[in-house]
């Protein structure tokens, strides 16, 4: 069976710089896969090159079966791939029906009413803020926002990344169930890079671990969980 994404052999460059370093990575359509490894590994760059900028400068991203390596970001975001960035990056001085619209304008054929809907039944709370401006929400608020924006476009991949960053424990468990309701219920796609290794493995199907750039390890969730090196680099030797 095809994978929805496949990145082969992709090496990505800051100037002289190699961030990536030759990555192979699949993601089949329905799956939860994430992507673990420490600051600095190369994850965000990952996910920034599977969306062009920066782009590949050897190797093949392919989506759908079609070759997206020297594609814009805009086409990119025009096939289904909608991502969630680290830090958020929400409109502050938008209202979050606002912010909703800015998701809707990548795929203008979504039905955009049912979309507000289906944000709101996820994400209770920021039907209740709808007319607030997204910069007076909170840190979870925000997340939920900026993670309800890109499902606005109802892309066929949503990539994530670190969206439990800086948040309570209560409300990154909420995240990542509202994540596995996503998955379950609409069948999206997910590609999930994020620093909470033990929650992350718990939910994805299958896992990668990026260390310099490269890939090092990859398996189930569970096999990873249960990895001693995972668990002393990422599960504090411990596996919780």
């Amino acid at each position: 069976m095809t994978p929805l994404l496949k990145v082969s052999g992709v090496r990505t460059f800051y100037g002289a710089i190699e961030a990536l370093r030759g990555v192979d990575i699949e993601v089949a359509e329905g799956e939860i896969v994430t992507l673990i490894g420490s600051n600095g590994a190369g994850k965000s760059t990952l996910l920034m090159t599977i969306c062009g900028n920066p782009q590949a400068r050897a190797g093949e991203i392919r989506f759908a079966d079609r070759d997206i390596t020297r594609f814009r970001t805009w086409d990119i975001v025009r096939l289904g791939i909608a991502q969630t960035p680290e830090g958020r990056r929400i409109f502050p001085r938008m209202t979050v029906l606002e912010n909703l619209q800015m998701g809707a304008v990548a795929n203008p054929d979504a039905d955009f009413d049912d979309g507000v809907r289906r944000a709101f039944e996820l994400f209770p709370v920021l039907g209740q803020r709808r007319n607030q401006s997204g910069g007076t929400l909170s840190g979870g608020e925000q997340q939920m926002l900026a993670i309800a924006r890109a499902l606005i476009s109802r892309p066929k991949l949503l990539l994530l990344d670190e969206p439990s960053l800086g948040l309570a424990p209560r409300l990154a468990r909420q995240i990542f169930a509202v994540l596995r309701e996503i998955n379950q219920s609409s069948g999206t796609t997910i590609f999930l890079v994020e620093q909470n290794a033990y929650h992350a493995l718990r939910l994805c199907h299958r896992g990668y671990v990026l260390a310099n750039g490269m890939v090092t390890l990859e398996g189930t969730g569970g096999e990873l969980l249960e990895n001693p090196a995972v668990q002393a680099a990422y599960l504090g030797g411990t596996g919780q």
